[in-house]
């Protein structure tokens, strides 16, 4: 089978960006695949402002055709879309009648699907697909705090998005059962959707036990108030334990005020900025734990995959699917929300040997559950139920 990839990269490297490079590895081993990348930029601003109300980008398209007549894929596999890639593309491959698979990483369709915010928020005070909090939005739905304008731009393209995932003839992947649950609720046919995780792919792939030399616990993603990385941050430093780091990586709009405003928790807290995902596993692999405190339902988190596959346990909120990463009755899992069960977890990582134990059967589980031949036969699977 000849499998044509699109993806569209973010501006900051995130977790979807490193899930599409890691399945196009898997994908390769057992199929024919293609790769289509799209990179937003600030050039043409007149022309991308254009492609966007419309829905569609010209020059995209153009890219789009040339691959389709240069590979003739069987199948198309869409990852995000926004903004460069645009949608026109479905389109194209409607009136080509190509098999297309669009695979939602993350619930921002939902978010940007309605202008109004009460149709956003509902009763709810916080939106926890995106994090946004009621309070801060008015009568419209302002999707990006910082832009009214871009925030319209963005539900023209979000409610679009939706009608094709809707209408559609293409079939939808989504990470976990809660996914697929959260599309039927929203009404689209159960039969269009199918769960299928994200595979793992790097280079370092044993660790037999938790080091008891380890002083660090790792966070790892988008440092932003959606993430509740403040909130960890402040468990953390109220469990009070001693000898053990809390070291952050990543960036994000929360960055700068956090990092001025625990300049003083050098001791405690070492933000580290963006780095290679590499450098990340390494981490990883020689810390006690990850740990996340985040505000959000989260598709397939990538930090606690890594850390599952190294051995290594996870602290992290029982919200949307993660839990389904997971072996059942999961001891180191809180309510979301409750910082005092954060800090309670937090405090069972001096338990050396009860961590060895929990990051084992986090990696078997994990490893069963995407088992690469097993996955390979899922796709294939899929494709002829197409």
């Amino acid at each position: 089978m000849k499998i044509l990839v699109i993806h569209n990269n973010y501006q900051n490297v995130g977790g979807e960006d490193i899930a599409v490079k890691n399945e196009v590895s898997f994908l390769k081993k057992f199929f024919e695949v293609e790769t289509l990348y799209f990179h937003n930029n600030n050039k043409n601003l007149i022309y991308n402002f254009f492609s966007l109300i419309i829905g569609s980008n010209f020059l995209s398209n153009r890219k789009v055709k040339k691959v389709l007549d240069d590979f003739n894929p069987d199948m198309v596999y869409v990852h995000n879309t926004w903004f460069k890639a645009g949608l026109g593309l479905f389109k194209i491959l409607e009136k080509r009648n190509i098999k297309t698979v669009v695979k939602l990483h993350n619930f921002r369709y939902f978010c940007t699907k309605n202008l109004l915010s009460s149709n956003h928020f509902g009763n709810n005070k916080i939106c926890q697909a995106c994090g946004l909090n009621r309070d801060s939005q008015g009568f419209v739905n302002k999707y990006f705090q910082e832009s009214f304008i871009k925030s319209l731009v963005m539900i023209n393209y979000g409610k679009k998005y939706f009608k094709i995932l809707y209408n559609g003839k293409n079939k939808i992947f989504v990470l976990t059962k809660f996914h697929k649950t959260f599309l039927e609720n929203l009404g689209i046919d159960s039969d269009k959707i199918s769960v299928f995780p994200n595979n793992l792919n790097f280079d370092i792939q044993n660790n037999e036990s938790i080091s008891s030399n380890s002083n660090y616990i790792v966070y790892a993603g988008r440092v932003s108030d959606e993430k509740g990385v403040q909130e960890l941050i402040q468990s953390f430093l109220e469990a009070n334990i001693s000898d053990l780091k809390l070291k952050i990586v990543g960036n994000g709009p929360s960055y700068t005020k956090l990092t001025k405003n625990y300049k003083h928790y050098s001791s405690k807290i070492e933000f580290l900025g963006e780095l290679p995902n590499s450098n990340v596993i390494e981490l990883i692999l020689n810390s006690k734990a990850v740990v996340t405190a985040t505000k959000l339902y989260e598709g397939q988190p990538t930090l606690l995959c890594e850390a599952s596959s190294l051995g290594i346990p996870s602290i992290f909120p029982n919200t949307g699917g993660i839990n389904e990463f997971f072996p059942k009755r999961y001891n180191l899992s809180f309510e979301q929300y409750d910082y005092e069960g954060l800090k309670t977890k937090l405090m069972l990582i001096t338990d050396t040997n009860q961590l060895s134990e929990i990051g084992i059967k986090n990696k078997n589980f994990l490893n069963l559950l995407l088992d690469n031949e097993k996955m390979a036969s899922t796709f294939n699977k899929l494709y002829e139920q197409y």
